[in-house]
């Protein structure tokens, strides 16, 4: 059973792990072209080692930062909403956990002085809530379950 709550953890984390590993090949396939990149693509060298295309090239240099920068906000403009909802999801998962050791011993104590009838009233429930530091929620779902 646990494996299986892990499983259903770790599902989206790995594909969101996955799909911004795969972003991330893109953009270093995207900036890892250098100047001796363009003479291999095909372009007609001069026999000084220059050619017109290069001097074209140079006076219409773009920065690759600049379009780095873009493609990463349309990215984060696009893939946001599902980003935030993954985040959402982990907080959620990880909220529930065990209550403070002090206070679930009060709660047994409450519950086994009470046995004959061991829930409590709404103003009993706000005592143990003020007594115990919890949330009436928290004492609530406590005696639910």
């Amino acid at each position: 059973m646990l494996s299986k709550y892990e499983q259903e953890l770790t599902k989206p984390f790995k594909e969101a792990m996955l799909f911004l590993s795969r972003i991330e090949a893109q953009f270093k396939a995207l900036t890892v072209t250098s100047p001796s990149d363009n003479s291999a693509c095909g372009e007609a060298v001069n026999q000084n080692g220059s050619s017109d295309e290069d001097v074209d090239a140079s006076e219409n240099y773009i920065d690759p930062q600049a379009e780095d920068r873009e493609l990463k906000g349309q990215l984060l403009r696009k893939y946001s909403g599902y980003l935030g909802s993954l985040k959402q999801e982990f907080l959620k998962k990880r909220k529930k956990g065990k209550l403070p050791k002090e206070a679930r011993q009060q709660l047994l104590d409450w519950w086994s002085r009470h046995y004959k009838w061991p829930y409590p009233s709404e103003s009993q429930k706000l005592a143990l809530a003020e007594s115990t530091g919890l949330d009436q929620k928290q004492i609530n779902n406590w005696f639910i379950n």
